[in-house]
């Protein structure tokens, strides 16, 4: 078994994921040596916040994808742990209320500007690629009352006389 890693290399991996995430691009704030809160954007999903947390053997990669559903629970979490099959760094998981991120772990012997460009693309990918059907099975019946609701207020805008 290894030895945590020690006070110089995890300055180095800091150094590493800082120089990384500048030549990226992506808005981050460095929380503490190792920690990193780090903004991926995106076109369906519009923000992804994505920890990135060097730890005593690994990088954590820990992103939160969405609450937990209102309904479909076994649809809902079956079409995404589907989707672990076919993933790189990180994968779907709930945590113990039900919440759903995208999780992963990397030996810090592979952590690269490279790498992090990688782990991040597919946090943005996985997340922005899948957000709208999840949502569309763990919330159907919100988005079908939200769409009501917009249709009401439509119609009454265009007619003041069903204004009450």
């Amino acid at each position: 078994m290894s030895l945590p890693v020690d006070s110089a290399e995890r300055a180095r991996i800091d150094r590493v994921i800082n120089d990384a995430l500048d030549d990226i691009g992506l808005s981050y704030e460095r929380v503490d040596e190792g920690s990193f809160l780090v903004t991926v954007e995106g076109d369906h999903k519009l923000r992804t916040m994505t920890w990135l947390v060097v730890l005593d053997h690994t990088l954590l990669i820990e992103a939160f994808f969405m609450r937990k559903p209102a309904e479909n629970l076994a649809g809902t979490y079956a079409f995404l742990l589907g989707r672990n099959a076919k993933s790189y760094g990180v994968h779907f998981s709930i945590d113990l209320v039900g919440d759903v991120y995208l999780t992963g772990r990397l030996p810090l012997t592979a952590i690269t500007a490279d790498e992090i460009d990688r782990v991040l693309g597919c946090t943005r990918t996985y997340s922005d690629e899948n957000f709208d059907p999840a949502v569309a099975l763990g919330f159907a019946g919100a988005i079908e009352r939200e769409k009501a609701w917009r249709a009401r207020v439509a119609a009454a805008d265009a007619n003041p006389r069903l204004q009450g």
